[in-house]
């Protein structure tokens, strides 16, 4: 046989064998491309799952995971409609500045001090005030008893109720009882600023609406118990 023969004939035979590798059927390196293949699926679902949940996690999707900061609860400027008659602005209660802080909340407690209301706006006064208490100052159920006396001698107390004295007496027919609630939930909320984001992250994370209301009011007072404490200083005194 020509030496050209044979290597034709080795050619022929190497090419087989390549063959052969390939045909091995389902033990061989086709198999184990498969396997990488698949291997490689899965993980990509893995990570593909893992992210869709960390975002769900941080942007607190149905199940209310995000972080309320402050600046989503505490009111700015000045409230409408009574702010300028009373020279009062939500931004002049802060602990950054205890003497102008001091100075808003006297002028709402002097509403409280001075004015005595009877008949229905009495009536209307004590629906409201029963459902708001001041319970970071007192134990009290409410600011007021059922008869409308003063429940506690706070100065957040005098002021809620001052407020809720001025609005009914001089603006009755333009705030609804929610509305006025609402008002004096937003002041309480400026008293104790810490303890009301504590209170705003639970009504997330449980699905409960965050507004006054609810943060304020004693619908659901107490929720933010077993909460990390640290949750900022109360402003003006109790």
């Amino acid at each position: 046989m020509s030496k050209d023969q044979e290597k034709e004939d080795k050619e022929d035979h190497e090419e087989k064998d390549d063959h052969d590798e390939l045909d091995i059927g389902k033990s061989g390196k086709v198999q184990k491309s498969d396997t990488e293949f698949y291997v490689q699926i899965a993980i990509i679902a893995v990570l593909a799952l893992l992210l869709m949940y960390n975002i769900g996690k941080g942007t607190g999707g149905a199940g209310g995971i995000g972080t309320v900061s402050a600046s989503e609860i505490i009111p700015t400027g000045i409230p409408a409609v009574y702010g300028e008659e009373l020279g009062i602005s939500y931004d002049g209660v802060s602990a950054s500045n205890p003497q102008l802080a001091d100075q808003t909340i006297g002028v709402l407690s002097n509403v409280d001090r001075t004015v005595t209301l009877e008949g229905d706006e009495l009536q209307r006064y004590t629906t409201i005030l029963l459902k708001i208490s001041c319970e970071f100052c007192c134990g009290a159920n409410s600011v007021i008893f059922e008869n409308g006396q003063a429940a506690c001698g706070c100065a957040h107390s005098f002021a809620m109720r001052g407020l809720g004295k001025y609005l009914i007496q001089n603006h009755g027919d333009e705030f609804t009882d929610d509305e006025i609630l609402e008002e004096i939930g937003k002041w309480k909320v400026l008293f104790f600023p810490g303890i009301h984001e504590q209170k705003a992250q639970v009504l997330k994370e449980q699905g409960i609406e965050v507004n006054y209301i609810n943060l304020a009011s004693n619908a659901h007072r107490g929720i933010e118990k077993g909460q990390a404490s640290g949750g900022g200083e109360m402003v003006g005194g109790c």
